[in-house]
């Protein structure tokens, strides 16, 4: 088949599924920089330092959104400091410890069905259990372990992928010199398979700030700026439950557009973040 020219007709169809291809790609990042430099013309002319630096007033006729970023930021620390050990554990127990492969397929089976979950129905169980069963009040601690319900899910398959990408003769190497299974994972294992860990939380971390649907049940409304402690049984309002108050309710479209702004550099900083951290517990 070397050297085989091909036919005009087979030339003329290649060329024509490069073309789609290339109009594919040319679509979705004109589409993608189209929504965000929309959001962003809309956004940044109304970010200002009093909204971003004081709280909403009735009173005093004022929109502050320091407290919902302030939420924000505590929700995000507190389920991925729950959710980090347990999913983490979880997929390396399953991948690297598990002999009883049905029972772990089994498991792999339930954490995919759970990622399909719409997250308004954890949000619902969440209230359920968290605040009517357990009888806690609405806040960060309900909103929060609502959340790591949701994400663990995807950390332990995202790990599990990763762990599965490293190569056996690794670990056999590691063995072969003396370590033990446990040194042998810590010390080889985990760091080749950084990557997929950190993408995982890069990709929980972007559910939790993007979501509002299951925070409305959970973690409430408020817009009152309180410490962390506080806010753990506080209603306490994320940025994106913010932005659904002030678009919805209030009709502050121009405010709902500077969140949305918010959000977007937030989760950016944050992406970045972590892959810096991911880069430097590799090496």
């Amino acid at each position: 088949m070397e050297g085989k020219t091909l036919s005009p007709s087979r030339r003329l169809y290649d060329r024509g599924l490069r073309a789609l291809l290339y109009l594919c790609g040319f679509l979705t990042c004109a589409l993608l920089v189209l929504i965000i430099g929309y959001i962003f013309y809309r956004g940044v002319p109304y970010i200002t330092i009093p909204l971003l630096t004081s709280e909403s007033s009735y009173i005093k006729d004022t929109i502050g959104i320091l407290p919902n970023i302030l939420n924000t930021l505590y929700l995000v620390l507190l389920a991925m400091v729950i959710v980090l050990p347990l999913g983490v554990g979880a997929a390396i127990y399953l991948t690297e410890y598990a002999s009883n492969r049905k029972l772990v397929s089994m498991i792999e089976f339930a954490t995919e069905t759970l990622t399909g979950i719409p997250s308004i129905i954890f949000g619902l169980v969440g209230m359920l259990f968290f605040i009517q069963l357990m009888g806690w009040k609405t806040g960060v601690l309900a909103g929060g372990l609502t959340l790591v319900v949701m994400i663990l899910p995807t950390i332990v398959r995202t790990t599990q992928e990763s762990l599965k990408t490293v190569p056996n003769s690794y670990r056999e190497g590691s063995l072969a010199l003396g370590a033990g299974k446990w040194h042998m994972i810590r010390t080889v294992v985990l760091p080749n398979a950084i990557d997929g860990i950190v993408t995982g939380c890069i990709l929980a971390v972007g559910r939790i700030v993007g979501e509002s649907a299951a925070l409305l049940y959970t973690a409430g409304f408020g817009l009152v700026l309180n410490d962390f402690f506080t806010s753990l049984e506080a209603s306490s309002a994320s940025l994106t439950v913010a932005l659904y108050v002030y678009a919805s309710e209030r009709g502050e479209t121009n405010v709902a557009f500077a969140i949305a702004t918010i959000l977007m550099v937030l989760t950016l900083v944050i992406n970045l973040s972590a892959s810096l951290v991911g880069k430097k517990l590799k090496k």
